[in-house]
């Protein structure tokens, strides 16, 4: 019995949110508390990964647009039909594993999505949201 609790502890602990965070997005997490953020609000950033706006080419997209909703599933990129890899790190082991490319990735579909650069809170938000995924 002890070796089956031991075993069904092990088993939470390996599919909870945090067992998916790595130490550039734990890092850029204490960053963006730093610039401000005091609440991260996963839930925001789920309806906002849905919400549309018209992309900086005046088409309304959403971040769905190109990477879809099933996260573990790749995504296809609207215009160049380039594939995305998938945004889960349960299923791609390097996402979200280093610092420049959250930023530059943050940086381009923000700009490309909502016209604008997300801001800390945002990132935060959209972090936390994809690295429990």
């Amino acid at each position: 019995m002890k070796r089956l609790i031991t075993l069904m502890i092990i088993a939470a602990v390996m599919v909870s949110p945090e067992a998916m965070a790595s130490p550039a997005s734990d890092s850029l997490l204490a960053k963006y508390k730093a610039d401000g953020v005091t609440k991260i609000d996963a839930a925001k950033a789920k309806a906002d990964w849905t919400k549309e706006a018209k992309g900086e080419d005046g088409e309304t997209i959403s971040c769905s647009t190109c990477h879809g909703t099933d996260f573990s599933k790749p995504g296809k990129h609207r215009k160049t039909h380039k594939v995305i890899d998938p945004m889960s790190p349960r299923v791609n082991a390097d996402r979200f594993t280093d610092e420049k490319k959250i930023e530059k990735w943050f940086k381009r579909n923000c700009n490309d999505t909502w016209g604008r650069e997300c801001t800390s809170q945002e990132k935060a938000d959209f972090l936390s949201f994809l690295t429990a995924q």
